[in-house]
């Protein structure tokens, strides 16, 4: 039995929840009666109840995101209803900023902020009643003077509790608390720094005051230990991990005294790349380092209206110099829906993009997150969201909810086509020499017609669809042997029937000396 527990529901089980390994490790004498249970959003609600009720707690903390609001809302009312006594705590970002727009009313507690030393502060106050030491409680009604430790009955709202900000440099590293099941099969989350110096207005690291760092030896000397327990998969979560150049470059110095395979994954500022970073980039292999970047817009007006600095110049030197010097795997962020940009300038952005690099382009639809100031341009600009997770655009001035749902559909058929990398010579053939976004949107919505879905679809069934479309408008020949290159190193199973049958009869021209028009004009 447990006193306490730490759950959440992550997004799928490969990835773990390193909030909850910084509270259980910074619970001092507490750790002893705590445990961390983690579930996928797939499971039942309910039996992740009784699942958590088996170990009889006093107090769960649960850690709310955008992903899980609704899951996590079902939950705590699952739990309030089967076990009342128990005392419920969130934490996270969907619970600690508000509005709240999912129902959590029923906990009893939420912490806003960094939790580490206010969680165990409060645990310490609920298992070991004394008056509280919280002068940073806001009551649920004002007037009231409550002890963090009491709900009066007749109010249906938690506790909110404003975390003070916890010194990096006192609170206990959580690497400890990954256990050989996570170092063995699933990511292993880090971090060298918390908060953001950039004022992005859809970004929640913008309410962060100021970029502070952990002891970068200490730091260096838990990787160390993860390494030797066979981890081989880092994530930094840092959202600006080569803006300090003194622990960037020691942090990769430690990837690169190592032998691969290992793999390590940064998100970095695209205009801020010196020399002496550079050179240790085009030292990683490949496969070894993947690079999130987060371009948003390439427009410096669209940029400049939601506080975003765009060095466009920077950007595109430094895209160049990895797309061509390096063999750093890219992961580029593009939005949807920005106040005042168009459909057309969102066009514009994905087809420079597309000349820039051969990376993965992950196309993102606007949310409005509690907590940040993009509410501040709705009525300018008539920005209509959603209401349920995950509070993405409906609608604006420039876009209708129709183009809206229309470009949801073109990023997950680019996902699928594009980003997968399964038709690297093919797709290039949607747009031929004209415009990337204008082709591409053509494309998707001829693949709309022929599925009414965006999921779900086979290998098989795309090679069928690519191949269908594509051959209204180029010489068939030209596909077919496109999508041989595409598929070559595949199971030849895993091929349609008429590719195949195509491929052999190429081969059986060839073999009798007769060789087959090649044709690519488009119509």
């Amino acid at each position: 039995m447990h006193t306490i527990l730490l759950t959440t529901l992550n997004a799928r089980y490969a990835h773990t929840a390193l909030g909850l390994r910084y509270l259980y490790a910074n619970l001092h004498e507490l750790q002893s009666e705590a445990k961390i249970i983690e579930f996928t959003m797939n499971e039942q609600i309910q039996s992740i109840a009784e699942d958590l009720l088996k170990h009889s707690p006093r107090i769960i903390g649960i850690s709310v995101y955008i992903w899980n609001a609704a899951q996590c809302s079902e939950l705590i009312q699952t739990l309030k209803k089967v076990s009342p006594e128990t005392i419920i705590v969130l934490g996270g970002p969907e619970a600690g900023h508000l509005p709240h727009r999912v129902d959590l009313s029923k906990a009893d507690y939420i912490i806003s902020g960094e939790g580490e030393v206010a969680f165990y502060e409060l645990c310490k106050e609920i298992l070991n009643p004394v008056m509280s030491v919280f002068s940073h409680v806001i009551p649920a009604k004002a007037g009231i003077q409550l002890d963090p430790r009491v709900k009066p009955e007749d109010d249906d709202k938690p506790i909110f509790i404003k975390a003070p900000l916890p010194d990096l440099k006192s609170i206990r590293l959580p690497y400890s608390a990954y256990c050989d099941e996570d170092v063995a099969h699933r990511y292993i989350y880090v971090e060298a720094s918390r908060g953001c110096p950039f004022e992005c207005e859809f970004c929640l690291s913008s309410i962060d005051e100021k970029v502070r760092n952990f002891p970068l030896d200490e730091l260096l000397e838990e990787f160390e230990i993860l390494w030797k327990r066979g981890a081989r998969s880092f994530k930094f979560i840092d959202r600006t991990f080569n803006l300090n150049m003194t622990f960037a470059n020691r942090i990769l110095d430690f990837f690169l005294s190592k032998e691969p395979p290992y793999f390590a994954h940064f998100e970095v500022i695209p205009d801020h790349f010196p020399e002496v970073l550079k050179e240790k980039i085009k030292r990683f292999p490949t496969g070894s380092l993947q690079l999130e970047i987060g371009i948003q817009t390439l427009d410096p007006m669209i940029a400049k209206g939601i506080n975003r600095p765009l060095k466009l110049e920077k950007i595109v030197e430094n895209l160049r110099f990895l797309e061509n010097e390096t063999h750093a795997h890219m992961h580029l962020d593009l939005i949807v829906g920005l106040p005042g940009e168009s459909i057309e300038g969102f066009g514009r952005n994905l087809d420079m993009l597309v000349s820039l690099t051969h990376s993965e382009i992950q196309i993102g639809i606007l949310k409005n997150l509690s907590g940040t100031t993009l509410s501040r341009h709705d009525q300018v600009h008539g920005m209509i969201y959603s209401d349920t997770p995950p509070y993405d655009i409906l609608k604006n001035n420039l876009l209708s909810f129709e183009q809206i749902q229309k470009m949801k559909r073109f990023a997950r058929f680019w996902d699928i086509f594009y980003n997968s990398g399964s038709f690297t010579k093919t797709v290039p053939l949607i747009w031929a020499e004209g415009s990337v976004f204008d082709g591409f949107y053509a494309f998707s919505e001829w693949i709309y017609t022929q599925t009414l879905s965006t999921w779900k679809i086979s290998l098989e069934r795309q090679i069928a669809l690519i191949h269908a479309y594509l051959i209204q408008y180029h010489n068939k020949e030209c596909v077919e042997a496109a999508l041989t290159l595409d598929l070559a190193s595949r199971p030849e199973k895993t091929i349609p029937f008429f590719l195949r049958q195509s491929t052999q009869e190429k081969k059986e021209k060839e073999a009798k000396g007769v060789t087959p028009k090649r044709q690519a004009k488009r119509i």
